[in-house]
């Protein structure tokens, strides 16, 4: 009988989900996560379908970086997805380290276009990774407290920060992504905001 390979991505996600299913019994777990997808869901300018295909890419991403040794020896590289497009940021040793992972994103089912934002030089450290974090939270903070985006949902702007610099990624108007990246460079430790927005028309007066 031929032997039968599981899917290596749902073998990651579901390893991924198992420490907020365990505290739970029965079908629980289930309905808790799909509450929590469904909150995001209603909140997001992407079609349902199109936020999973997001989780989907960028766990198939962190895969392929595991299994080619050739790029993760040499390279620390973070692959965010937004409405099927990829932001590669992090540091590699060369360039063409970072030039064969983003050719291996593209390749990806889904992917339609690959930003590759990765430095070329030494890896953040520990301390830089947990500094870009607490900017990337004051980041989500200071864009939910309004600043002049009135009826606003900061949800749909997904930050991530490399080295203090500062990458805004979501589904806005010109001017939803004028006035966040205005809001985010003026946080404490931010060198530099680079808007990776995909822009779509203003909504109907009225309308959120």
């Amino acid at each position: 009988m031929p032997s039968i390979r599981p899917d290596p991505v749902l073998l990651l996600m579901l390893m991924l989900m198992l420490p907020a299913m365990l505290p739970l019994g029965g079908c629980a777990p289930m309905a808790v996560m799909g509450t929590a997808m469904g909150a995001r869901v209603v909140h997001d300018r992407r079609p349902a379908q199109t936020v999973l295909d997001d989780e989907v890419i960028e766990t198939r991403a962190m895969i392929l970086f595991f299994q080619h040794q050739d790029i993760a020896g040499r390279s620390r590289i973070r692959a965010s997805s937004f409405n099927h497009r990829v932001l590669l940021t992090g540091q590699a040793d060369d360039p063409a380290v970072a030039r064969r992972f983003a050719e291996l994103i593209s390749a990806l089912p889904k992917v339609r276009e690959v930003y590759n934002e990765v430095e070329i030089g030494p890896r953040a450290g520990l301390t830089q990774q947990a500094t870009d974090a607490g900017i990337s939270a004051r980041a989500n903070v200071a864009i939910g407290g309004g600043r002049g985006l009135e009826g606003f949902d900061m949800t749909r702007v997904k930050i991530i920060t490399e080295n203090g610099v500062v990458f805004l990624m979501g589904l806005v108007t010109p001017e939803e992504g004028d006035l966040t990246a205005d809001v985010v460079r003026r946080l404490p430790g931010v060198n530099r905001v680079v808007k990776v927005f995909e822009y779509i028309d203003p909504p109907p007066r009225g309308a959120a």
